[in-house]
């Protein structure tokens, strides 16, 4: 398993090893021993959330209040989506600072949120299924969104998916109303 943080500090991408025979494939996708020396902290699980995504759904940008804040460890298995990650830390010199991963059902990466940071994930294919487990409970009266498409982000959202068809953005009015980030 390798485990590097991302330009966003506080989100790192566990890439898994993985066994192949003919039987099909097996990954390890966490392993706490391994995830507490590369982060220098638990995860304390709490909630699973699973969603299943047309090509061009955009969930997202989605936050909790910190405190509490919620630390998420989101996983594709299957499909393909971009994973983007927002530093909504006030303070943080990378505040309003993103970055990417894509998780897709070949390399099997997982993407792990720290609180305070803001997530979006956009569907790259139909029927694209990610994983997200949780260190707090759903808690609608901390819950936040922003504009994935704000201009002072500068999210560069991909225009095709992965099978090269040009993507139509699907997001839920709640996402489509979002305010910005500024």
């Amino acid at each position: 398993m390798e485990i590097r943080e991302l330009a966003v500090p506080g989100a790192w991408v566990v890439t898994p090893r993985r066994f192949q025979d003919e039987r099909g494939t097996f990954v390890e996708s966490f392993k706490a021993s391994e995830f507490e020396k590369a982060t220098g902290r638990p995860f304390e699980l709490h909630q699973v959330n699973c969603s299943v995504s047309a090509a061009g759904v955009l969930r997202g940008i989605h936050y909790t209040e910190d405190p509490p804040g919620q630390a998420k460890y989101v996983t594709c298995v299957r499909g393909a989506f971009l994973d983007v990650v927002v530093d909504l830390r006030p303070g943080s010199p990378t505040y309003g600072r993103w970055d990417s991963v894509l998780l897709d059902d070949v390399d099997r990466r997982s993407v792990f949120l720290s609180e305070g940071l803001g997530h979006a994930i956009l569907s790259l294919e139909d029927e694209s299924t990610v994983t997200y487990l949780c260190s707090i409970e759903y808690t609608p009266e901390s819950d936040r969104d922003l504009d994935a498409f704000d201009p002072r982000l500068g999210i560069e959202w991909p225009k095709v998916g992965r099978d090269g068809t040009p993507l139509t953005y699907l997001r839920s009015p709640k996402d489509a109303a979002a305010p910005p980030f500024s």
